[in-house]
């Protein structure tokens, strides 16, 4: 069983990476003129969705990466690296602005009865970053006990995230602009230090293993 820190740190650096929050205004641009019943349809297939893919690279994505012969340590380093670029955008409100045109994308097309799976659930929700961090947070909860943990981790915080969407325009009412500011703002801080954590313990275990 994962210890409570192990635990901690895996719910923190998917909560920061999924980014609940940041994509309460993002769903309420895609969901523009639905009832409360078809934003309600929408927040949860595309909840389920994303929750299927990040357990997806959970249980399976360890053994793509060795079938490729990349190493966990290897792919500890690149996925830091890509979190500490999401941390940078989000820090800079880069990322927001993406997801934006996103959504902006989405409802040119016509893609309204679509959007739960394309643009929210992926990129949005299980985005590179998710994905990424789920692989990275396999290698350090292995095992039965483990995964079956990091898989009811991603459950839940697939839960808050449908529960955002819910609260979506509660939310984005209190937080206002300036709010919203500060919240990236220090997620974009913590996931730039758990970044940099995950590349410096993947360089670790590469020089232990050349050693």
């Amino acid at each position: 069983m994962p210890s409570f820190d192990h635990l901690l740190n895996a719910f923190v650096t998917l909560l920061v990476t999924l980014d609940p929050p940041g994509l309460a205004p993002v769903f309420l641009a895609l969901t523009v003129g639905m009832s409360r019943h078809e934003r309600n349809q929408v927040a949860a297939r595309a909840s389920v969705i994303a929750f299927f893919i990040l357990v997806l690279f959970a249980l399976f994505g360890k053994t793509v990466l060795t079938a490729l012969g990349i190493s966990i340590s290897a792919f500890r380093v690149a996925g830091g690296l890509l979190l500490f670029f999401i941390a940078f955008d989000m820090i800079f409100e880069r990322r927001t602005e993406r997801k934006e045109k996103s959504a902006e994308v989405a409802i040119t097309k016509d893609m309204i009865h679509n959007i739960a799976a394309f643009p929210l659930a992926i990129p949005l929700i299980a985005g590179p970053g998710a994905i990424s961090a789920t692989l990275l947070l396999s290698g350090r909860m292995p095992g039965v006990a483990g995964l079956t943990t990091l898989c009811l981790i991603l459950l839940s915080l697939c839960v808050i995230t449908y529960l955002v969407f819910m609260l979506a325009d509660r939310i984005d009412h209190f937080l206002g602009e300036t709010g919203r500011s500060i919240l990236s703002r220090l997620l974009g801080l913590i996931l730039a230090a758990l970044a940099v954590q995950f590349v410096a313990d993947g360089i670790i275990e590469m020089w232990a293993a050349i050693d």
